[in-house]
C-alpha cells in the first residue's frame, strides 16, 4: 500500500494545526547504514539456474555433476550474504567476538568446488577443473575478503560475564525487532520515525553494556522489563490506530516513547559517569603507590 511521506519541506495543509502535536523524529536516521548484503552477493545465486537447465540434455551424470555444481553454488552465496552480514556487525561493534562460523570462507571454498564440478561437465579429467575451482575460489576472497579471524577488544573482559550480556542483549534485540513488525500495522510513518529514534537509544544503552559487561546489572531492568513492556504497548497502540485512528491513543504512546527515550538517556549517561569515576579511582590508586614507590609525579600531566 502507498504512503505518504511528509517532512519539514513537504506541503502539508494541516502543518499549524498538528505541529504542536506531531513527535519529533529527529536524528531517526543517526543508525542508517548500507545494506551489507549487496548486489555483488545476490547476484552469485544466478550462475546455478541456467546451468541445471543447459544440462537436461546432457545425460544422467551430466545432470547430476550439474544438480551438483548448481548446489554448491547456492549455498556458497547463501553462506556469503550470512558472512556479510556478520562482519557487518562486528566492524559496527567496539567489543565483539569473532563469527563463530567463517561463512566467507566457507562460500569461497564451496564456489571453487562449484566451479570445478561444472568445469567437470565440459573438461573432463582433474586438471583442468582443479585449476578453475583454484581461480574461482581465488576471486571470491579477493571480491568479498575473509571473516574477521581474531576478537577485538575483548581483553580483561570475563568471557562469563559476556555471554550473560550476550543473551540479555539478544533479547533485547528481539523486543526492538518486534516493536518495529508491530508498528507497521498501525501505518504512521511519522510514528514510525519516532520509534525509530527511540530505539536508538536503547540501542545506546545495549552498546554500553556490550563495551562493559559490569554495567549489565544496572541496565537489565530497561534491556529486560522495560523493553517487554514497551513492545506491548507499541502492539495495542498499532492495533487501536489501525482500526480507530484514535489522536489521544497516538499522543499517549507519543508521550509514552519520549519518556521511554528520556529515560534510556539517563541510564546509558549515568553508566558512563560510573565507568568514568571507576577511570578515575584507578588512576589515583596507581599514583599513590608509584607515589610509594619514590616516583615523583607531575600532577599537571593529565592521562
Amino acid at each position: 500500500m502507498a504512503q505518504r511521506f511528509g517532512g519539514k519541506f513537504s506541503p502539508d495543509d494541516n502543518a499549524s494545526e498538528t505541529s504542536r502535536s506531531e513527535p519529533s523524529v529527529d536524528g531517526a536516521y543517526a543508525r542508517a547504514t548500507v545494506d551489507p548484503v549487496g548486489a555483488r552477493s545476490n547476484i552469485l545465486f544466478i550462475p546455478a539456474i541456467p546451468m541445471v537447465f543447459l544440462a537436461l540434455n546432457d545425460g544422467a551424470i551430466g545432470l547430476t555433476v550439474a544438480l551438483i555444481s548448481a548446489a554448491l553454488l547456492t549455498l556458497a552465496a547463501w553462506l556469503l550474504r550470512g558472512g556479510l552480514t556478520a562482519e557487518a556487525e562486528f566492524n559496527a561493534r567496539k567489543v565483539a567476538r569473532r563469527p563463530a562460523l567463517p561463512r566467507k570462507m566457507i562460500s569461497s571454498a564451496l564456489t571453487g568446488l562449484g566451479v570445478a564440478f561444472a568445469a567437470y561437465r565440459s573438461e573432463p579429467g582433474l586438471i583442468a577443473p582443479l585449476l578453475y575451482g583454484i581461480a574461482a575460489a581465488g576471486l571470491h576472497i579477493a571480491a568479498f575478503g575473509i571473516d574477521p579471524l581474531k576478537s577485538k577488544g575483548m581483553e580483561g573482559i570475563d568471557t562469563h560475564q559476556q555471554d550473560r550480556v550476550a543473551g540479555v542483549v539478544d533479547k533485547a534485540e528481539t523486543y526492538l525487532a518486534e516493536m518495529s513488525d508491530a508498528m507497521i500495522r498501525s501505518g504512521d510513518r511519522k510514528m514510525e520515525l519516532k520509534l525509530n529514534a527511540f530505539q536508538d537509544k536503547a540501542r545506546d544503552l545495549i552498546r554500553t553494556v556490550e563495551e562493559d559487561p559490569r554495567d549489565l546489572t544496572a541496565a537489565r531492568k530497561y534491556l529486560g522489563v522495560y523493553l517487554m513492556g514497551a513492545r506491548d504497548a507499541t502492539s495495542k497502540f498499532a492495533d487501536v490506530y489501525s482500526r480507530t485512528k484514535d489522536e489521544k491513543a497516538r499522543t499517549d504512546y507519543a508521550s509514552l516513547l519520549d519518556d521511554l527515550s528520556k529515560g534510556f538517556d539517563a541510564r546509558t549517561a549515568k553508566l558512563l559517569l560510573d565507568d568514568r569515576s571507576d577511570l578515575n579511582i584507578e588512576i589515583d590508586v596507581l599514583r599513590d603507590r608509584l607515589q610509594q614507590e619514590g616516583v615523583v609525579l607531575d600532577r599537571a600531566n593529565k592521562l
